[in-house]
């Protein structure tokens, strides 16, 4: 197979979705010569604040999801919530990276582990339910000791609950809107959590950024820390992993395999985001090649570029909308650290839980960088991290 020749420069991108992920592609792919057209039901989101156009409509509206189509080259996503009819409308007309089959796998958590186990890739172990009888039953077969998430739309810990020898299966079935299906995953006694991204362009070319390491407060990713040439337990398999999943799924485009580690050291997929992860962000400025302008070179048809360490060592640390509580932060105080990074995603209301930037750290060692995102969000929130 071999790679057509790239969009030039001033052909125009499009993208499904307007968050903070497409503000950073649209940047990207700004600084790479591309014209980024958003398509976002929401009124000047972020991404449409740093790109060329928005075709502003509810993604369900076929209609004028011809026309954004009619108005592009390529077209990419930064959320997997796009409904299908959507995605083939504008899959007959430009090309679209990662592809409609793809998305539609990996939209789903039942046929996402089970095309994974069908492909020998080893998984979390689940099963799908649609009765509470069911719900109860594989939750007695996992030891009671499960958890329960919706088939779609679920992330940051919404939409899912716990399943042990405490809750009633009825209790779970009803907090979950009694859904047509359910996903019941047996609980990983964890030594930690890990994710890659996975770059494969057209002529099948992959490349792998991490592992980066991930630790999560109230479900939501709070620091990533990642190392250069990381020689850990995990890395090797990690990396295997997620070039095995992008060849299954025949790649075009980005991906992110999020993995858990159980405490033997085995490596298993947990979930797929099929565009840039939250836990890639350190990759501005820690790689030659971030996520974002892989995935705007790769949506162009251009080929897969191994990434260059800038740094031995980085960390990345979410900002909550939490840390607005007591009132504006204190962001000169982010200056104090020369190796620090701050960015902010144009988000003008904040919420606890909301994302609304982050920073990154380069260093000589992760805990070295770790120790400088957590002291700087210190200093912008004055509160104890």
């Amino acid at each position: 197979m071999t790679a057509h020749a790239p969009l030039p420069p001033n052909s125009r991108l499009g993208v499904f979705g307007g968050g903070q992920l497409g503000r950073m592609f649209a940047q990207a792919a700004a600084r790479l010569g591309y014209r980024v057209t958003v398509f976002a039901p929401d009124e000047q989101p972020p991404a449409a604040q740093v790109a060329a156009a928005q075709v502003r409509a509810d993604y369900d509206d076929l209609d004028a999801v011809r026309r954004f189509a009619a108005e592009v080259d390529a077209i990419t996503y930064e959320f997997e919530n796009v409904p299908a009819s959507a995605v083939q409308a504008v899959a007959d007309r430009v090309p679209v990276r990662p592809g409609p089959d793809l998305l539609a796998i990996t939209r789903n958590r039942v046929r996402e582990k089970s095309f994974l186990q069908d492909k020998g890739i080893a998984v979390t172990p689940f099963r799908r339910v649609d009765t509470v009888d069911e719900l109860a039953a594989a939750a007695t077969a996992f030891g009671g000791n499960a958890v329960v998430k919706t088939t779609e739309l679920g992330y940051d810990g919404k939409g899912q609950c716990v399943l042990d020898a405490h809750t009633d299966a009825r209790t779970v079935w009803s907090a979950l809107g009694a859904p047509d299906e359910l996903i019941v995953e047996q609980r990983i006694e964890l030594a930690g959590e890990c994710s890659v991204l996975v770059a494969r362009d057209t002529a099948g070319t992959s490349v792998v950024y991490g592992p980066f390491y991930n630790t999560h407060t109230r479900h939501i990713l709070d620091i990533t820390t990642w190392q250069a040439d990381d020689p850990g337990p995990w890395a090797q398999a990690a990396r295997a992993i997620g070039t095995q999943v992008a060849d299954a799924f025949q790649l075009e485009g980005l991906l992110c395999v999020e993995c858990f580690v159980d405490a033997r050291g085995k490596v298993m997929v947990n979930e797929i985001a099929p565009r840039p992860h939250n836990s890639g962000h350190l990759t501005i400025e820690a790689c030659s090649i971030s996520q974002f302008e892989q995935q705007a070179r790769l949506t162009a048809g251009g080929a897969a570029v191994e990434p260059v360490p800038r740094a031995p060592a980085a960390a990345m640390a979410n900002l909550l909308g939490d840390g607005w509580a007591n009132g504006e932060p204190d962001w000169p105080a982010v200056w104090q650290d020369p190796a620090v990074t701050l960015h902010l995603y144009g988000k003008t209301a904040a919420r606890p839980g909301r994302k609304m930037g982050h920073l990154t750290a380069l260093a000589h060692t992760m805990a070295e960088a770790q120790a400088r995102v957590e002291n700087a969000r210190h200093r912008i929130f004055e509160r104890e991290v």
